[in-house]
């Protein structure tokens, strides 16, 4: 302070014409010598001095002082109901960036709670997400692990445990809280401690062989590793540690024992920049004039004789360089700007404690600091080599699987949960799994989504092709039974059986044998109302020419009364008009479906082991409408069975009614067992059960019907005769 004080009286520049002068005084390191000091100078009181008595001193304006953060707070409580300012060049607590509670308090020491930043900042950087925290048993450590706290919160690190050195440093009390850091999977272990309890602790981690730990700690590390080479502690050899020392001098020459004398010089140099900032403050007064910025109240102070109010104002607005070419300035908290190196400090096999200087980290430089490390020049302890080391409660999960928090432990601690089906996660570490968008689903691990499947019956699928092959094969036939009729439509075989009626239902099985076609394919608006539409159409047409010509047969043999000539309305116009009628019914039927709710493409979801499937179908549309078709056939269906049935046992070389009732028959048989098979079918092969159905009907009442009578007028020409027919 005598330094600073001189070279600025010294100076013809700063403050011309103007001289300091200053009152020194020990405290003792006593927070009740400090408080009456202070009162003592700023009140000017009797005070004694060694070797003079009692003299009066004179008032003084500011003090510069503490250098410990407790008895910082006395003063600046107790001075600041005078509105006496005061400088302190050591005290670093959080607690006195309260301008509310000390606003005459200003200091020259960043605070820690930028030094916790930082700390926050490097666990991030290198990645350790599970770390121990060790603090000192008294405000500064308790402070600074809460900002510590703060700043770790939502960053991913989580405290794995926190312990406070004793005040005494109790033996048992050591062991037991090393013994927890031992025991703790946490290979990072934080401080805030000053540099006794760092000895004291740093002693029993020696004793109890602890070489595993990776140590962070503040500046008292620096102070530490001097004292550890001057009395001999036990060699530290394979551990390593960080640590953060407040870069209080740049471009300033330490000479040859620069670790030894590095906290003493950080607290000289502290104390030259109060003694400047409270020049500067004068010199700022000195240069008031009305309209220049620096009133007060709207007028200029007398520099002569000023209200220390006066002084605290100028100090909280000086912003300057210093000789040693350090920007300083006062936020509105009354700190300096910040900045620190980080030293990596390590014991070499020789057992001494070197310090490399790896990086820094600047407060004052964008809205975090500015933080940059040099990891090439790091030297891990433990056994690591050039690897970072590693700590963490929990393996990251990897891809596939997200992070399920165990129950009453940190957000670091946690189980991999698998994704779910339709889920992914493609980084290591995911917090939640994603849900794959519409139309796609995740893969077999869990990693991609992919499109889904999308499944119908399609002409090539062997399921596809084989139900077309059927398809065209039972429409080939119909179409060759037609010709064979064709070609002897003249014989009385085919005059017999009402060749008109034979010829429209050849016409319409056809037909049923085509529609199956069009149930194969991607379904589409067009194709959906054609399937439907053209299978109920067609049926019905070919049970219209069966049910015609099994009343005919009926009526012509039941009608026994003499002169009773009942045929006259059986005809074959009124035939036609019969299966015209009965056609129209299924027809209007069909029309007024596709007109207020027709049958669409649609989307069904189905789950199988591999993961859903989009299977493509057509929607009946409306319920109703189809149910009247299908209900409509059931009933024309079983009303020619029934009629069939009737007519069985009529003469047999004539009468057909027995095929009629056994291709009815195999068409309910058909039908009936359709309705379970495809509710119970899934995806793609609901459909291809009701093509199965379709075929298998169609396939039944051509056999049925018209295989007999192909046989007879291809191999057996000879019983197409009337003379046969007649027989009985």
């Amino acid at each position: 302070m005598v330094f600073a004080v001189e070279e600025i009286n010294s100076d013809p520049h700063l403050l011309p014409n103007l001289t300091l002068g200053y009152l020194a005084a020990d405290t003792c390191l006593a927070e009740s010598t400090t408080l009456s000091t202070a009162l003592t100078m700023v009140t000017g009181l009797q005070v004694s001095r060694a070797g003079d008595g009692c003299q009066s001193a004179p008032a003084v304006p500011v003090i510069i002082g503490d250098a410990r953060s407790s008895s910082s707070m006395v003063i600046a409580d107790t001075l600041g109901v005078f509105d006496v300012p005061m400088v302190s060049y050591m005290a670093s607590c959080v607690c006195l960036s309260n301008s509310v509670k000390y606003p005459r308090f200003f200091r020259t020491m960043p605070s820690d709670a930028l030094q916790a930043r930082a700390m926050a900042k490097l666990l991030q950087l290198l990645g350790w997400s599970w770390v121990g925290l060790v603090s000192a048993d008294d405000d500064f450590g308790r402070f600074a692990i809460q900002i510590l706290t703060e700043e770790l919160r939502g960053t991913g690190v989580c405290v794995a445990y926190h312990q406070v050195v004793p005040k005494g440093y109790a033996k048992e009390k050591l062991k037991s809280m090393v013994e927890t850091i031992k025991r703790s999977s946490a290979k990072v272990v934080v401080t805030f401690i000053i540099g006794q309890d760092a000895k004291a602790l740093m002693e029993e981690v020696v004793h109890q062989n602890i070489t595993d730990k990776q140590w962070l700690a503040n500046d008292a590390w620096v102070t530490l590793a001097a004292v550890s080479a001057a009395h001999n502690i036990p060699s530290l050899a394979g551990t390593l540690g960080f640590a953060l020392r407040k870069a209080d001098m740049p471009g300033l020459a330490l000479g040859k024992s620069i670790y030894a004398d590095v906290a003493q010089l950080r607290a000289t140099y502290n104390v030259y920049k109060a003694v400047y900032a409270i020049a500067h403050a004068i010199k700022d007064m000195l240069a008031c004039l009305p309209g220049s910025g620096l009133l007060i109240n709207g007028q200029c102070p007398d520099v002569m004789n000023f209200h220390p109010y006066e002084l605290s104002q100028y100090i909280g607005r000086v912003n300057f360089t210093t000789p040693l070419g350090e920007q300083l300035y006062f936020d509105e908290n009354g700190d300096p700007p910040a900045s620190f190196d980080i030293l990596n400090w390590h014991v070499t096999p020789q057992g001494k404690v070197e310090f490399v200087d790896i990086g820094y980290f600047v407060s004052s430089e964008g809205s975090g600091g500015r933080f940059h490390i040099d990891m090439d020049r790091v030297i891990w302890g433990g056994g690591q080599g050039d690897r970072v080391p590693v700590s963490i409660c929990s393996t990251p999960c990897p891809a596939g699987a997200r992070k399920a928090v165990q129950k009453g432990r940190p957000e670091c601690c946690f189980d991999c949960v698998r994704c779910p089906g339709g889920e992914i996660s493609n980084e290591t570490g995911s917090v939640d799994c994603i849900r794959c968008p519409a139309r796609f689903w995740s893969d077999s691990d869990n990693t991609v989504c992919l499109p889904q499947q999308v499944d119908f019956l399609s002409h090539n699928d062997i399921m596809g092709i084989i139900l077309s092959i059927v398809s065209v094969a039972g429409a080939i036939m119909t179409a060759g039974t037609l010709t064979t009729f064709l070609y002897y439509r003249n014989t009385p075989l085919v005059r017999a059986n009402n060749s008109e009626v034979s010829f429209m239902l050849l016409v319409s099985l056809k037909l049923c044998f085509l529609c199956a076609l069009a149930f194969i394919g991607r379904p589409v608006a067009w194709s959906c109302a054609l399937r439907h539409t053209l299978f109920g159409i067609s049926f019905v047409l070919c049970i219209s020419c069966l049910l015609s010509r099994t009343v005919v047969v009926l009526v012509a043999f039941r009608s026994t009364l003499p002169g009773e000539n009942l045929m006259r309305y059986f005809g074959p116009a009124q035939q036609r008009l019969g299966i015209s009628f009965c056609t129209l019914v299924q027809v209007l039927i069909c029309v007024l479906w596709l007109v207020l709710a027709p049958p669409q493409p649609a989307e069904r979801g189905v789950r199988e082991n591999r993961g859903p499937k989009i299977v493509l179908e057509c929607d009946v549309g409306s319920v109703v409408g189809f149910g009247l078709v299908l209900g409509y056939i059931g009933f024309l269906a079983c009303l020619c069975l029934l009629l069939a049935f009737l007519a069985r046992k009529l003469p047999d070389n004539f009468n057909e009614a027995k095929l009629i009732t056994f291709s009815m028959l195999i068409f309910c048989a058909v039908w009936v067992a359709f309705v379970p098979a495809y509710i119970s079918s899934p995806g793609k092969y609901t459909v291809a059960v009701e093509i199965f159905a379709i075929l298998a009907s169609s396939y039944g009442l051509l056999l049925c019907i018209f295989a007999p009578k192909c046989f007879i007028l291809l191999l057996r020409p000879e019983r197409n005769t009337k003379k046969h027919l007649m027989a009985r």
